[in-house]
Formats: C-alpha cells, sequence, structure tokens
C-alpha cells in the first residue's frame, strides 16, 4: 500500500508541474547567423510568437586607440493587446540610442 501511496504521489506531483508549465510555447521559425570574425558580426531571428531580430555590428578603426565596435540593429513584439512594438538601435562610442514611435523622445 506504502508503494501505491508514493506512486499515486509521482503521478499527481507530475500532473501538477506539467500543467504549471506555459501552454504557449515559443519556437525559432528563422534564423541567420554571420560571424565574421574579429571584425564584425550579424544576426537576425524570428520567433513563432512574431518576435523578431536583427543586429550587426563593425569594428571600427581596428588596430587602433580608436578601435570601437558600431551595433545596429532592431527589435520587434507582440504586445498582449495585439499592438506591434519595434525599437531600431544604434549602439557605439555615443553609447546605445533607442529609437521606437512608444519611446518618448
Amino acid at each position: 500500500i506504502a508503494k501505491q501511496i508514493l506512486v499515486a504521489g509521482l503521478i499527481a506531483l507530475a500532473a501538477i508541474s506539467c500543467s504549471a508549465r506555459p501552454q504557449n510555447d515559443v519556437e525559432v521559425v528563422e534564423y541567420e547567423s554571420d560571424n565574421i570574425g574579429i571584425g564584425g558580426y550579424k544576426f537576425s531571428y524570428k520567433l513563432s510568437d512574431g518576435t523578431t531580430r536583427t543586429e550587426e555590428a563593425v569594428l571600427n578603426n581596428a588596430g587602433t586607440e580608436n578601435e570601437s565596435l558600431s551595433v545596429r540593429g532592431s527589435v520587434s513584439w507582440v504586445a498582449p493587446d495585439g499592438q506591434t512594438y519595434t525599437i531600431n538601435f544604434v549602439a557605439d562610442e555615443n553609447g546605445f540610442q533607442p529609437e521606437g514611435a512608444h519611446i518618448p523622445k
């Protein structure tokens, strides 16, 4: 009887943990990546929930004391209300500079 109670308890615990998992698993629909070495990189992806991201980096002034990385990209996602939000950004020697219709100026 103790074994049956233990098994029943384990089954109940498994059922609880499965029901606590999110029911809307997000999958990668598209993915591209190009690591162009020490001179920069670029990648993009699209998820099944409508989220997208692209990013590209370039090494400026390679080998000098003014060497810096410039990154440009964008990210979009669908909010729970169905509206799509997009942020375009640059990150370089001037810092992170995001732009988007929903971001105050």
